[in-house]
């Protein structure tokens, strides 16, 4: 396949989209120079199912992205999902608080692995003209807080805001010993994942930085 050459001066006028209302991922794409529109997808998650985790946060990714960049005309939308899988299961985010205080009690201690499913498509003159999915995958290996620490930060309230429970950009970080993998695509977006998939297009990060 040839590889795609764009003029530095066409890069910096491209559309970048975020098809996400999360403020971390929008935190880092900015952190790292980007400057990109705000598209919520509406997707509905309960309606995609896939049998492995890693799968699934990909299909969401992937319907997140499609569902934005089908009302678009030229731009490059960002699809993302997270999910953390414990003992064989997938925890987003939690449902309430008792909810959260609960998976708090079991991961103390242990470990879980932390799937971001992330998504990049192109679109020019209203058609998509390049899809592509990855998974970044990173090992968070959780602290034992305290029952006190446990009630504190989830009346805090932001585990219920998170996949899993926790962030590492926020309270919650005081209670992650150490992650082996991608600590930007823990708290939602992958920016080295980003950095390959840009390339698919012709482009590199700093091609797109509004500095």
């Amino acid at each position: 396949m040839t590889d795609v050459v764009v003029p530095p001066g066409r890069a910096r006028d491209r559309r970048l989209v975020l098809a996400s209302a999360s403020p971390a991922r929008l935190n880092l794409l900015r952190q790292a120079g980007l400057a990109p529109e705000v598209v919520v997808s509406g997707v509905d998650e309960q309606a995609v199912t896939a049998p492995r985790v890693a799968e699934l946060v990909a299909l969401l990714a992937s319907a997140k992205a499609s569902a934005v960049a089908r009302r678009e005309t030229d731009a490059l939308v960002i699809g993302c999902d997270s999910l953390l899988e414990f003992r064989g299961r997938p925890y987003g985010k939690p449902t309430d608080a008792a909810d959260a205080r609960l998976r708090w009690q079991r991961m103390a201690g242990h470990s879980g692995t932390l799937h971001t499913g992330q998504a990049l498509f192109e679109v020019k003159d209203g058609a998509i003209t390049v899809r592509t999915v990855g998974v970044s995958t990173t090992e968070v290996y959780f602290a034992t807080p305290t029952e006190r620490e446990i009630d504190a930060y989830v009346a805090s309230g932001e585990p219920l805001a998170v996949a899993g429970a926790f962030t590492l950009d926020g309270l919650g970080a005081s209670f992650v010993r150490r992650v082996e993998g991608d600590p930007a695509a823990v708290v939602g977006l992958s920016l080295q994942l980003l950095r390959t998939q840009l390339a698919r297009v012709g482009l590199t990060v700093t091609d797109l930085w509004r500095r």
